[in-house]
């Protein structure tokens, strides 16, 4: 099982989304990061086979999506990170006329769907409609549909976000027992969310690929470029201006800001081991757009 991504760009009238991406994906997790506008949701979906690439070429074990998606849509579930509901029916309903769409039985289809509803936490509410969910609902039933038909690649686009810290360690946990035999795309702004559940990870921005490689070894980059330094509360928007900061923790003796820069930030800022947000902010402000 492969999913092969090879100097693929698309480009939007004289926009430019997406720049010579070259990727290719095994079974297992692999985590999407980067900032908004930075091509990840153009990439996911032409991945979809909802849009073709302006150059390049994207297979699924060794076959063209563009010139047969059908290739790839029997085995992909799809989450878009903008996922609309019918109001008017409840999850059962909804979770079935999607299994109708995906060519399930009706007898896999009901007993796939009360799988799922257990599995999100979704049993007590199958019978509610949807226009009366809250967010981290709809967000469950629509993890949901991207997995009826049990898919070799399931794509997630912010599949999170909403879902309330119970409901996000259920749904990476739930990943985590998908991965082992599937090829699973999980693209999130939570730095987190990748940390604990993918063991490879691939950052855009600005179109481009930065990097393609696993957790430990981004941190391992930036080594010796997170700083902690202590300023005065008043100092801080200075700091922020100059330097981008991780994070930021108000304690008695002043603002401890966490920096990430090549260079010490100050005569008295200390070097601290970096963690994987650092080593992200690390790898877009420093390599940009280059592979």
């Amino acid at each position: 099982m492969e999913l092969h991504i090879e100097h693929v760009t698309k480009t939007y009238g004289s926009k430019q989304a997406l720049s010579d991406i070259t990727l290719t994906l095994k079974p297992g997790i692999i985590g999407l990061l980067g900032p908004n506008g930075a091509g990840k949701s153009t990439l996911l979906r032409m991945l979809a086979t909802l849009e073709k690439p302006t150059k390049g070429i994207i297979s699924w074990n060794g076959i063209n999506i563009s010139e047969n998606p059908n290739s790839l849509r029997r085995e992909l579930g799809y989450l878009p990170q903008d996922f609309g509901i019918y109001p008017n029916m409840n999850p059962i309903e909804f979770l079935e006329y999607m299994a109708a769409l995906k060519g399930l039985s009706i007898k896999s289809a009901r007993q796939r769907i009360n799988e799922l509803m257990e599995i999100l936490n979704l049993t007590k509410d199958c019978k509610r409609l949807l226009g009366g969910f809250s967010g981290g609902m709809r967000q469950r039933v629509g993890i949901a549909q991207a997995l009826l038909n049990d898919p070799s690649l399931l794509i997630v686009d912010e599949p999170t976000v909403g879902l309330d810290p119970e409901e996000r360690i259920r749904f990476r946990n739930l990943l985590s027992e998908l991965s082992s035999d599937h090829i699973i795309i999980l693209s999130t702004h939570i730095v987190s969310d990748i940390e604990s559940i993918a063991p490879h990870i691939a950052i855009l921005n600005q179109g481009r690929l930065v990097t393609s490689t696993t957790p430990e070894q981004l941190i391992h980059s930036a080594e010796q470029k997170v700083w902690n330094n202590i300023v005065p509360a008043v100092s801080l928007k200075d700091i922020q201006k100059r330097f981008i900061i991780s994070s930021s923790i108000t304690r008695a003796d002043g603002v401890h800001a966490r920096i990430v820069s090549s260079l010490r930030p100050s005569l008295h800022a200390q070097s601290v081991p970096p963690l994987l947000e650092d080593a992200y902010l690390y790898a877009v402000t420093s390599l940009g757009g280059q592979s």
